[in-house]
């Protein structure tokens, strides 16, 4: 079972983030570098970011590589006005599944505790 979930929306073309980065730390001092991986045919993340047999309560950060994407498929300015953006969230014991997914374009983002 996971913990922590994740998707991509290309918003401004209403698709899937298809091959999106996507970093997972741990906000430890200094920050641990748990995963990286990049989405798939439906902008999800192949495998879980966080299983629950690893999961520690405490602040995590979700580094999405939006820029990159972007500039790839020809979309929004140079240099990009986001870059890589960061969601930083609690993740507390006895709370269940986390899914955070990000909807985005090359200027705005927003996010939410899915299901």
């Amino acid at each position: 079972m996971s913990l922590l979930t994740t998707h991509v929306l290309n918003q401004a073309e209403g698709i899937p983030g298809v091959g999106v980065m996507i970093e997972l730390f741990r906000m430890d001092d200094p920050p641990l570098r748990l995963a990286t991986v990049v989405t798939d045919a439906d902008g999800r993340s192949p495998t879980p970011l966080l299983p629950e047999a690893t999961a520690q309560p405490g602040r995590y950060e979700l580094r999405f590589h939006i820029g990159a994407y972007f500039a790839a498929r020809g979309m929004g300015p140079m240099p990009p006005f986001l870059d890589v953006v960061a969601i930083n969230v609690w993740l507390a014991p006895g709370q269940g599944h986390y899914h955070v997914p990000l909807g985005c374009t090359p200027w705005a983002y927003a996010t939410y505790r899915g299901s």
